[in-house]
């Protein structure tokens, strides 16, 4: 196990801009029903908080979750990945993005728009799926690209290669690999071990509850950007 910091550093992000985005994304079938994930949100929340705490301003986007705001932070509630998308490319440039969120990878192609009705003698529903815009990978090759951008890589197996090939795919500058799927960790609980990965580095965070480790993580990054020019 590996201790969490007890408290972020004040001032560390003062004058800096941190873009988060937390919880999952609801693909809409038809207007009663959504694909979506389990997700609450609580580790992005946390994060966007400790971040607060440490001096940034701090633009959080949300999906679809029962959380209050954090005091401080301004919100963009979005449902799809495709709303997600666009809130956070609206919302840079900034400091750092930190992608917390659990976005669908596909959604339907096409949207009923009635419920849709099962009939006598139906053997199944097949839907089409289509790939979703991928946030982090366009928010790493962006023209107004964070000077960090951190990633979250949810597995139920092969964290370390998984989080790794993340890591360098999506040229991300850090990865935070989380296991979920497991009771005491991940989707659903107030609990979470992170293992961070960063060229040439790894760090384990946890097992602690997310607020703690989101702290842990603010701790963690804000070394690794650039001194402000003076004449900032």
């Amino acid at each position: 196990m590996s201790p969490v910091s007890g408290g972020v550093r004040r001032n560390v992000l003062a004058d800096r801009h941190v873009l988060v985005s937390a919880g999952p994304t609801y693909e809409d079938i038809d207007p009663v029903r959504f694909l979506g994930n389990r997700s609450s949100g609580r580790m992005g929340f946390a994060v966007a908080a400790a971040a607060l705490d440490a001096g940034a301003r701090v633009t959080l986007v949300a999906g679809p979750v029962a959380l209050p705001t954090p005091p401080g932070v301004e919100r963009r509630d979005v449902r799809s990945a495709a709303q997600m998308h666009q809130a956070v490319m609206d919302s840079l440039p900034a400091d750092v993005y930190i992608g917390a969120a659990a976005v669908a990878d596909f959604t339907p192609a096409h949207v009923a728009g009635h419920k849709i009705k099962k009939r006598p003698g139906d053997a199944g529903l097949v839907l089409e799926l289509v790939r979703t815009r991928d946030i982090l990978a366009d928010v790493a090759r962006h023209e107004r690209r964070p000077l960090l951008v951190v990633g979250f890589a949810a597995e139920t197996a092969d964290l370390e290669h998984n989080a790794l090939a993340k890591l360098r795919d999506k040229q991300l500058d850090m990865v935070c690999g989380n296991r979920v799927g497991t009771a005491g960790s991940g989707f659903e609980s107030p609990d979470n071990t992170l293992e961070v990965y960063w060229a040439g580095g790894h760090r384990r965070l946890g097992p602690g509850p997310k607020t703690t480790i989101a702290t842990a993580l603010i701790d963690l990054l804000a070394p690794r950007l650039p001194a402000i020019p003076e004449h900032h």
